[in-house]
């Protein structure tokens, strides 16, 4: 078995660099979104409002924000067995960061009407 590797860089000097390390790229900030919108979801919600992705992205992405402290994960000893995820604190105070990074690229983003992703509504960029 492969030993896990830490995904953060030690090198990291910049704050903007470790923000984007936490929780920059397409799948973190997508997941965050959904379950702002949310506050829980079980895994099989979750992989379904996230339509396009993966189950061993998300799984890995989800343990990814788990270490960061962004996600916190709650399991529930009943049969079936349950597990829900939501955001931490720390999770939340993300969200008006990446509403921010929208409204900025709903100026400068071409409208494309037809193309609208579903994850965007999630995000509420307009308030």
């Amino acid at each position: 078995m492969a030993k896990y590797e830490k995904k953060l860089d030690d090198d990291i000097r910049c704050p903007l660099e470790y923000g984007l390390a936490i929780f920059g790229g397409k799948w973190k900030s997508r997941i965050i979104s959904v379950l702002s919108a949310a506050e829980k979801l079980r895994y099989s919600e979750l992989r379904r409002e996230m339509c396009n992705i993966t189950d061993t992205v998300l799984a890995a992405t989800l343990k990814d924000l788990i270490e960061v402290g962004i996600v916190e994960r709650k399991s529930y000893d009943e049969i079936p067995p349950r597990v829900e995820y939501m955001l931490t604190q720390k999770g939340k105070s993300v969200v008006p960061i990446l509403q921010n990074i929208c409204q900025w690229s709903g100026v400068f983003y071409k409208d494309d009407v037809e193309n609208e992703m579903l994850q965007c509504q999630r995000c509420d960029h307009n308030r």
